[in-house]
This record gives structure tokens, sequence and C-alpha cells, in this order.
């Protein structure tokens, strides 16, 4: 059927109309409880992971700089779905069985971790070795001077690539869906599955994707700005 054709048939439009209003709100809420929930979360313990990978790198210890290199080599080099598939469908085979919410939780921190890392180690080396020797003047330790002097400066030079990482996280969401997670995607693809109209419903899911990363870039911009001000 051609565009004009569609716009010509008025049964197909009012079709269309209904389908999108009646799915509309299970959409957002599988975005809201599932979707943007498991982004918050996974970001969450992938940052502590990251910060702990970073910090590991810059250590100087070599099992821990070889480890922390291992594991960002892995994540990377690897398809962020075939994590997933690993940990809810590959493990079971070897006798760990992890539900689909908390196996997309593991999958998506550990690709936060890995990727955020490499951020967070560049933010911290990218503090001038002035503030340590001043923190070590007036007598803190190492922890001291990288919990109050260090890492503080860090987070501000991070925030921007850290909060793309987490727009980007929000839509990586979708990857939840092959493991069953009732996120939004997947709310998508059973509507579709019992109303055959997949252009439809993929578009309105896609609109509402955008819709919260726009909103998530707002926030974004905001966040920078008023941490400007104290450049």
């Amino acid at each position: 059927m051609s565009l004009s054709n569609f716009f010509d048939n008025p049964e197909r439009l009012d079709r269309w109309i209904t389908i999108a209003q009646s799915s509309f709100l299970p959409l957002v809420k599988g975005a809201l409880l599932y979707s943007l929930t498991l982004a918050i979360v996974a970001f969450f313990f992938g940052l502590i992971l990251a910060i702990l990978t970073a910090l590991a790198r810059i250590s100087g210890i070599k099992p821990l700089v070889a480890i922390a290199r291992v594991y960002v080599s892995i994540i990377r080099g690897t398809p962020l779905l075939v994590q997933l598939f690993i940990i809810f469908f590959g493990l079971p085979s070897i006798g760990i069985m992890i539900d689909p919410i908390p196996s997309a939780i593991i999958g998506f921190s550990l690709s936060v971790g890995a990727y955020s890392s490499e951020v967070v180690r560049a933010a911290i080396l990218s503090i001038p070795k002035g503030q340590w020797e001043a923190a070590y003047s007036i007598g803190m330790t190492y922890r001291q001077a990288l919990q109050r002097v260090i890492l503080p400066q860090a987070a501000r030079v991070s925030v921007p690539p850290l909060s793309n990482s987490f727009i980007s996280l929000v839509k990586d969401t979708s990857l939840a869906a092959a493991i069953l997670v009732p996120e939004m995607f997947r709310k998508a693809q059973e509507i579709v599955a019992s109303t055959y109209e997949p252009l439809l419903l993929y578009s309105e899911a896609a609109l509402i994707y955008w819709i919260i990363c726009f909103i998530l870039s707002i926030i974004q911009d905001r966040l920078e700005n008023k941490l400007d001000r104290y450049v």
C-alpha cells in the first residue's frame, strides 16, 4: 500500500489512531518503570565499578593494572547483546540461574563500568599534580587527597561525557527486550504481535525514547552550566 493510498483509507488511519492511543500508556509505563529505572540502577553500579577500575589502572600495582586492562578489553571488545546473552542464556548451562532484570543490571553495569572507567581515569589524570602536592603538604593521606581534592575536581570534568554515556544507556536498555525484560521496546514487540502494526508501534517507541533523551539532554546542559560557575 502506497503512502497516498494509506491516507485515503480512513478505516486504516482510524485503526492506527486507536492503536496509538491504547498503546501509549503501556509504552510509557514500560519506559518509566523498567527502561529508565534499569538505566539509573545500572549506571549507579557501573559508575562505582568505573571509579574502582580507573583507580586500579592508575595505581601502578601490576596485578590490579592487568586485571583492569583485561576487564576493559573484554567488555569493550565484545557486543553488549552477546554479553547479555551469555549472562542470561549461557550461565544456566553451568548451573547459574539469573532472572531477566538482574541479568540486565549486571550486563549494563559491566558495560558502563568498562567504558566510563576511561572517562574517569582521564579526568583524574587531568588534575594538575600540584593539587596532589598541595594536599600532601597539609598532611592529607593518599585516600584523603583523592576523596577531598582530586575526585571532586575530576567529577566536574567528567560530567559531560558521563552524561552522554547515561543517555546512550537509556537507549541501550532496548537490548534488554532480548532477555525478556518487560521494558518499553519489549512492550512494543508484544503489542506488534497482536496488532501486526510494526511501523506504528516501533515509531511510537522511538518517539518516546527521543522525548526522554531530549529531556535528559536539557538536564545535562543545565548541570554543566551550573558546574561551569565554579571553574
